[in-house]
C-alpha cells in the first residue's frame, strides 16, 4: 500500500517549494491584486454571459405560402387636408384596395399641428340622417330616395343617394368628374363647403393594411382614385387645384409585428416638398424575418431596408401621379433569430481559461520584472566595485 502511495506521490504535476525558499516582493503583490481584480471582472463578465441568452442567426430560404402582409404605418402630412388625401394599395397580382378606409384613422391638423378632429371611420363624406328628395323637402313617412348617378349606373334603377357614391359610380366606370356643383347630392352635402373649411389644415394618417405576400405599392395622394384604361389615376379635378404640397414626416412604418432589436429604418423620416409637384418614393426590399425566444414562442415579422428617390415633373404633366408612394418587394431569403442558453460545460471552460490565462500571463510578467531587478541590481554592484 505504501508503495502505491509513493508511486502516486511521483505523479504530482504541482510539486510544493518549502517556504523558506520564497522570495516575495513589492512587484509580485502589486501584479497579484491587479490580476485577481482582472480575474474577478472576466468571471463575472462570463456570468453575465451565461445567464442572459445569446441570439443565433440563421438565413434560410423563404418558403411560406399564401400567407398576408401585414402593414402598420403613421404618417402626417403638415399642409394637405385629410378631405383631399386618400390611401390606395396595389400589388403585381392585380388586386387593388382604393381608397382604403378600414383599420385607418385619419387626425384633423391645424397649423400647429394639433389635433382638431379624430375620424376613425377615415376619408368619406358625411352620410345624411334625412336626405332630400331632387325636389326638396324632407322625405315624409315610408318615402323612399333614390338619387341620380348622372350616367353612371351600372343597372338600371341604380340609386346615388351621397356624393361620395357618385364618385364611387363614376370611379367604377373610369370617368373623372369635371364639375360637381352640378351634383345635387355634393352641394347638399356642402362638399365644396367642407374642403374650404379644411384648407391649410394638415393630416395624420395611420393604422394597417392587410396585403398579399407578393411585390406591389401603397400610397398616399391627393384625390379620388379610379382606373382609366387601366391606368391607375386620381381624380383632382373636384379640389381645383393643381399644387399639392406632401410634406410628410413617417413617424412609424413596420412590415409585421415588433419584436427584439428590430430597426425601421423610416421611423422619424421627413421630407420637405421644394418643387411644385412630383412623387415621392420609397424603394423597400422586406426581408421575412423569424423571432423565437428561449420560451419558444415564435413572432413572424419582417425587416426591411430602403431607398428613396423623388420624380419631379413640371406643372401639368404629373398632376395624376402626385404622392407618395411606398413600393416594396420581398426578399427570397428568410432570416431567423433564435435565443438560447450557453452550456454550464462551456461555461466552466471560459472560467478555467480565465482562471488560468490570467494567472499564466501575471507570473510571467512578474518573472520578467524580478529577474530585471535582479539584473539592474548586479550591475550596480559591477559599478560600485569598479
Amino acid at each position: 500500500m505504501e508503495g502505491l502511495m509513493n508511486k502516486l506521490r511521483h505523479l504530482d504535476a504541482y510539486p510544493k517549494v518549502n517556504e523558506d525558499f520564497y522570495s516575495r516582493t513589492l512587484s509580485g503583490g502589486f501584479i497579484t491584486l491587479v490580476s485577481s481584480v482582472v480575474m474577478l471582472l472576466l468571471f463575472f463578465s462570463e456570468i453575465r454571459l451565461y445567464l442572459h441568452p445569446v441570439v443565433e442567426t440563421k438565413l434560410v430560404v423563404d418558403s411560406s405560402r399564401g400567407e398576408t402582409l401585414r402593414i402598420n404605418f403613421d404618417v402626417t402630412f403638415p399642409a394637405i387636408a385629410c378631405s383631399i388625401l386618400s390611401l390606395d394599395a396595389i400589388d403585381i397580382s392585380g388586386e387593388q384596395h382604393l381608397d382604403v378606409k378600414h383599420d385607418i384613422v385619419k387626425e384633423r391638423l391645424d397649423v400647429n399641428g394639433n389635433v382638431i378632429e379624430v375620424r376613425p371611420d377615415g376619408v368619406g363624406s358625411r352620410k345624411m340622417e334625412k336626405p332630400l328628395q331632387r325636389q326638396g323637402g324632407r322625405l315624409e313617412h315610408n318615402e323612399t330616395y333614390c338619387g341620380s348617378c348622372y350616367g353612371a349606373e351600372s343597372i338600371d334603377g341604380e340609386c346615388c343617394n351621397s356624393c361620395e357614391e357618385v364618385r364611387d359610380a363614376y370611379r367604377k366606370k373610369g370617368w373623372a368628374m369635371s364639375n360637381l356643383d352640378l351634383i345635387e347630392q355634393c352641394k347638399r352635402e356642402g362638399f365644396f363647403q367642407k374642403i374650404k373649411d379644411e384648407e391649410g389644415e394638415g393630416c395624420n394618417i395611420y393604422g394597417s393594411l392587410e396585403v398579399k405576400k407578393v411585390a406591389g405599392n401603397f400610397h398616399f395622394a391627393p384625390g379620388k382614385s379610379f382606373d382609366q384604361s387601366n391606368i391607375h389615376v386620381h381624380d383632382l379635378q373636384a379640389f381645383r387645384k393643381n399644387r399639392f404640397n406632401l410634406s410628410h414626416t413617417i413617424n412609424r412604418l413596420a412590415f409585421g409585428d415588433h419584436f427584439p432589436g428590430v430597426v425601421n429604418p423610416l421611423d422619424g423620416v421627413q421630407w420637405m416638398q421644394k418643387q411644385p409637384i412630383g412623387m415621392y418614393q420609397y424603394f423597400i426590399k422586406v426581408v421575412p424575418t423569424m423571432y423565437k425566444d428561449e420560451n419558444g414562442h415564435t413572432i413572424q415579422s419582417n425587416q426591411f431596408s430602403v431607398t428613396e428617390h423623388f420624380k419631379g415633373a413640371e406643372r401639368g404633366l404629373l398632376d395624376n401621379l402626385a404622392g407618395v408612394f411606398v413600393i416594396y418587394d420581398l426578399s427570397p431569403i428568410k432570416v431567423t433569430f433564435a435565443e438560447g442558453h450557453v452550456s454550464f460545460l462551456h461555461f466552466l471552460t471560459n472560467v478555467c481559461a480565465i482562471v488560468g490565462g490570467v494567472f499564466a500571463v501575471s507570473g510571467i510578467i512578474d518573472s520578467c520584472i524580478y529577474h530585471g531587478q535582479k539584473a539592474m541590481e548586479k550591475k550596480m554592484e559591477i559599478g560600485k566595485f569598479n
